[in-house]
């Protein structure tokens, strides 16, 4: 199965993502959007596969997103990918496609919605388990 992951490897949510599609077997395209953001067409493609709409799509912790006005209902979503566009890191994250879909990874156990069944216990980094002994999602 093909994968692909925007990531940051700031962000733990992030990394957790990426550590199950791993312990599924997959070993991903890892694209550090911070550094290589998608392009415009690309990140509608990836919003609209999500099932999001552009303002859902948008990070606002830690990010210009209030210094910005962007809480404006009055914006248009091509003003917000504007917005996205000349700051990556309100594009929200980790943003991951595989064959079975594509999905905002919020809380990274969405993941788990289109990667093939995982057998082995998985824990987030906080100690939370995602997944137990018997490789039944726990959450």
């Amino acid at each position: 199965m093909k994968a692909v992951i925007y990531h940051n490897p700031d962000c733990g949510t992030s990394r957790n993502t990426l550590a199950m599609i791993r312990l599924a077997g997959i070993e991903p395209e890892v694209i550090l959007y911070l550094e290589t953001p998608p392009s415009r067409s690309r990140l509608i493609e990836l919003i609209g596969a999500a099932g999001l709409s552009v303002r859902e799509a948008i990070r606002q912790k830690g990010t210009p997103y209030a210094e910005l006005g962007l809480e404006s209902a009055e914006l248009t979503d091509d003003q917000l990918l504007d917005a996205m566009m000349s700051h990556p890191i309100l594009i929200n994250r980790p943003l991951v496609q595989t064959d079975l879909g594509t999905r905002l990874c919020r809380p990274s156990e969405v993941v788990l919605d289109i990667l093939p069944s995982i057998n082995a216990p998985f824990s987030k980094e906080d100690g939370e388990a995602v997944i137990d002994q018997n490789g039944k999602r726990v959450i």
